[in-house]
């Protein structure tokens, strides 16, 4: 950290301290706690409320497009705010208290309102939920260019962001898996009250620091080109959505990356693979918990690499050291019999399970997580090209296409599922292994994944912003401020 300090008096950029950085980066796990806590809402919706598992992973499906669809709109209020609490800190007060009021409503009234009407209900709800959560997303993507543009501290957000994810993820997986489904005897209402209560006072109190974080730098003067920025309408979304290559390899990187990785975080995924694969749910809190320091300290050093080398280059090499692992682990698991899996008598399979999946978690936790700062790369890209600043515009331009194609996952695992004989309920944990599950378990698992990343190597090879490429747009973008100020 010190040889970043020593160069922050380069004109051509502006930083920030260290801890603002951290804070800033609570935003995002503030909405990704509800992530987590919402994945399982499918159970509640069938398993309480009494909805068919095609009908459920179609709403989900439907609400995921829907959470596209307000991103543009997100972003253009985000670009067109000027209070005096500033551009970002209101957006993300209001979409946190949207969120919270939102859970607490569906999960208290659906079950008990008429038949007739449950459906209904539960689609209104989730859609105001969504709502909320697109504020406080669009946010994250769309301030981190006010937050810091040094080429050696902008990757930082990404270290504390996959610290506090692993941790959330991880720690959360445990708590579901070992402590509230034993508690409550599986998917019961009790283990949704008590899930949902931990997100909404964590979440809120996560929001709370990141609005610290962020208090100085939610300014005019850190805006793009500040009083030279061309003004921006609704009109212009597509023409800058065409003429942004950057971007559009990005959307096109990611978005395959975050299909794949929403499956595989479907919570049947997990029944699948851990609980009747490997005849032990508790498992997946219990990995995810062995591989949480390895999975840190692999992100710890591609965000050292991407500091020397670049964002692109970082988040190419993360993705072979991903794609190898796992596809590896694809074909290991038609070979073995995966109850020899334990933790509590080591053997060469789970030596070698473990060693692989740490590395394809790691890695893929990597690039995962540097896709925000690349955003603010893009938006860099685009001021520098054309005078816009437009943060919003283009962070939520880019969740609108991601959203709509990782909207697929509830609807491929629903649809996997129901093609095997899984209509009404998903599988369970104490369900037998049958050939078709099995196949149906190590596709989702790590298939989808293998072909995301695939696809994202492809994509990058069509990204022209590397690591010579951002010095000069952000010379160019410190000129013209340069400028502006002699002029005046």
């Amino acid at each position: 950290m010190g040889a970043v300090n020593t160069t922050m008096n380069d004109q051509h950029y502006h930083s920030s301290k260290l801890w603002k950085i951290g804070f800033f980066a609570l935003n995002n796990t503030a909405t990704n706690f509800y992530l987590f806590a919402m994945g399982f809402v499918a159970y509640y919706a069938t398993g309480i409320a009494g909805l068919t598992v095609v009908i459920v992973s179609t709403i989900l499906t439907a609400m995921r497009l829907f959470d596209g669809v307000t991103d543009p709109i997100i972003g253009f209020v985000i670009d067109k705010t000027e209070s005096k609490f500033g551009k970002f800190r209101p957006l993300m007060i209001l979409g946190n208290i949207i969120l919270a009021g939102s859970v607490i409503i569906m999960y208290s009234v659906t079950h008990l309102l008429p038949t007739n009407l449950q459906l209904l209900f539960f689609i209104f709800i989730y859609a105001i939920h969504i709502i909320g959560y697109t504020l406080q997303t669009a946010v994250t993507k769309a301030a981190q260019t006010v937050l810091t543009n040094h080429p050696k501290q902008r990757p930082l957000f990404s270290i504390f962001d996959a610290t506090y994810n692993v941790g959330l993820f991880t720690g959360m997986q445990i708590v579901v898996a070992s402590y509230l489904v034993p508690k409550y005897g599986g998917f019961q209402m009790g283990l949704f009250v008590e899930l949902n209560a931990y997100a909404i006072i964590a979440s809120a109190i996560f929001t709370v620091l990141a609005v610290i974080g962020i208090w100085d730098k939610d300014r005019k003067e850190f805006f793009g080109l500040a009083e030279q920025t061309v003004e921006t309408k609704f009109r212009d979304y597509w023409p800058i959505l065409k003429g942004n290559r950057p971007l559009q390899m990005l959307v096109i990187s990611a978005s395959s990356d975050k299909l794949a990785g929403s499956i595989v975080r479907q919570p049947a995924v997990h029944v699948i693979f851990f609980g009747i694969m490997m005849g032990n749910y508790a498992l997946s809190g219990t990995v995810s918990l062995v591989t949480l320091i390895p999975t840190l300290l692999l992100t710890f050093l591609g965000i050292g690499y991407a500091r020397k080398r670049g964002l692109k280059k970082s988040f190419v090499a993360g993705t072979w050291l991903a794609l190898i692992p796992f596809s590896i682990l694809l074909v290991m698991f038609f070979f073995i019999d995966a109850t020899q899996i334990s933790l509590t008598s080591l053997n060469l399979v789970t030596i070698v399970f473990l060693v692989l999946y740490c590395i394809g978690l790691g890695f893929g936790s990597l690039t995962g997580n540097m896709v925000i700062p690349m955003i603010a790369d893009c938006s860099d890209y685009e001021t520098n090209k054309t005078g816009r600043f437009i943060p919003g515009m283009l962070g939520t331009l880019f969740s609108f296409v991601d959203k709509l194609i990782s909207s697929l996952a509830a609807t491929i695992v629903g649809v996997a599922l129901a093609s095997i004989g899984f209509r009404e309920q998903f599988p369970q944990v104490d369900d037998s292994l049958t050939t078709s599950l099995l196949m149906i378990g190590l596709l989702l698992k790590f298939g989808f994944p293998i072909l995301g990343w695939i696809t994202s190597l492809i994509a990058m090879k069509f990204y022209p912003l590397d690591d010579v490429k951002m010095k000069e747009i952000q010379a160019a973008i410190a000129e013209v401020k340069n400028n502006a100020k002699v002029a005046s």
